[in-house]
């Protein structure tokens, strides 16, 4: 390990970093960086890659929202590299193979170190797979692959310098989220508002709502063809929303009094939706690694859908520059796209929901174990911040036993919940998608918690301090 660490610290002082700032950023100037890191971010998903020709094949379309990316653009990796360095990383820990207490500074720097070090030997990885696997057009030129690279390369210092920036204290919160954020909303404004032609009308439910209205026919709103945003997916979108918010707000409270400070008592909270978004981003994730090996091995040694071994895995059907399973493993693990693939084969709809389920209850249940959220690391947790839960012994084993008690059925239950609100939100149309829309709730709570805390820390400054500011 100290080999490692000291090549880890060796390679991360020849990267880029972002100082901390000079003095503390008052609410304004973060928010103002923040801005402008953002409409860099932005910027990076208009500028097309060269060498890259218009309307290739995206076989992760349905995990951009995750990963804040835009195809054939700067930001055809997206945040995907940051995100992938960070799990890897924080998995490793949890399950103690890499040793590193992240409560002294030397080991937190480090791990940041590691993180950064990854990233970069990541999005490299990547940008050669997605050139070789041939995702950025067929059969790229050495020259070609190597300008596509070194575009990808440049592009992810810049995303993880622009990432580390607002997260050193020039913004607010973490740059990873506010992309993901803004992606999500983008496309939600979109399936809102846009008037850009389709079909049968405005893109957008509501453009296409006043011109059905003034055309006389608002029946054709409720459900319109080709997946394009309608009443009914407005509905479900509003529904499924209002009750990520309600089922966020549900916690488990156990009472706890401190240690210290006498007469203070107060309660530790522990989330209805436990896990978070984390096991829905690594199902999506996993769905979408699936899908593009799926292409791969179809496209290498399948492409006549001619083997019956690897029709179990996959067989896909060309439409215009796009590829689509339509059969074995990877076809019942995917979306069916939405309502109408889901009327047309409704068995696909409920494998994928279940698909979604289980797996989001598995991997629920590993970033529990890994993650560092486990009863008994939550004990410890509790027993080093010199405080006592009311009406039990000041013990790991009695607070863990007490633990034990909440948190594995909240795991499971979160995993659930979770995975059957994301798959369902995919086969009704819902904008932005299942994933992109607990992501949205998420974030934004989280955003919303830490612009308050900015405000009490300008307002109150000693009692923000108290409160862990």
């Amino acid at each position: 390990m100290g080999t490692l660490a000291n090549v880890i610290q060796r390679v991360s002082v020849v990267l880029p970093q972002v100082p901390k700032p000079v003095r503390k950023l008052d609410l304004k100037e973060k928010i103002i960086w923040s801005g402008i890191a953002l409409a860099i971010y932005l910027a990076m998903g208009q500028i097309p890659l060269y060498g890259v020709p218009p309307g290739q094949q995206d076989p992760f379309a349905f995990a951009r929202v995750i990963f804040a990316s835009q195809q054939g653009t700067l930001l055809s990796l997206g945040i995907a590299p940051i995100i992938d360095a960070g799990l890897i990383l924080q998995l490793l820990k949890g399950a103690e193979i890499i040793k590193l207490d992240l409560k002294k500074p030397e080991d937190r720097g480090l791990f940041t170190s590691a993180t950064k070090v990854l990233t970069v030997v990541i999005t490299v990885g990547m940008a050669f797979a997605f050139a070789v696997a041939g995702i950025f057009g067929p059969n790229p030129s050495p020259t070609t692959m190597f300008i596509i690279i070194a575009q990808l390369f440049v592009a992810g210092i810049v995303i993880m310098l622009l990432d580390e920036m607002i997260q050193k204290g020039w913004g607010i919160g973490s740059g990873i989220s506010l992309f993901i954020l803004a992606g999500i909303a983008q496309q939600v404004m979109w399936s809102l508002f846009s008037i850009i032609p389709v079909q049968d009308g405005p893109l957008g439910i509501i453009p296409f709502i006043v011109s059905s209205a003034l055309s006389g026919n608002l029946g054709a709103t409720i459900l319109r063809p080709g997946g394009f945003p309608s009443v009914f997916a407005l509905i479900v979108t509003i529904i499924i929303v209002l009750i990520i918010v309600y089922i966020s707000g549900m916690r488990v409270e156990i009472p706890i009094t401190s240690k210290k400070m006498r007469g203070f008592s107060g309660a530790y909270p522990l989330k209805l939706m436990y896990t978070s978004t984390v096991p829905i981003i690594l199902v999506s994730a996993l769905a979408a690694n699936m899908n593009f090996l799926g292409q791969f091995i179809w496209s290498q040694f399948n492409p006549s859908n001619d083997s019956t071994f690897f029709n179990l895995i996959a067989t896909y059907t060309r439409e215009g520059n796009s590829v689509i399973p339509d059969g074995g493993l990877i076809y019942y693990i995917t979306s069916p796209g939405g309502f109408e693939g889901a009327v047309q084969d409704p068995t696909r709809a409920v494998s994928y929901v279940l698909f979604m389920m289980g797996m989001a209850v598995i991997f629920s249940k590993l970033w529990v174990e890994l993650g560092g959220l486990s009863a008994r690391e939550a004990a410890k947790n509790l027993m080093g911040s010199n405080v006592q839960v009311t009406g039990f012994r000041s013990a790991n084993v009695t607070i863990e036993s007490l633990l034990n008690r909440y948190i594995p059925t909240l795991t499971i239950f979160s995993g659930l919940m979770i995975g059957l609100l994301a798959g369902v939100a995919d086969i009704t149309n819902a904008f932005g998608t299942g994933t992109g829309l607990l992501l949205l709730v998420d974030i934004s709570l989280n955003l919303y918690q830490a612009l308050m805390k900015e405000r009490l820390d300008v307002m109150m400054p000693g009692l923000a301090g108290l409160l862990g500011k």
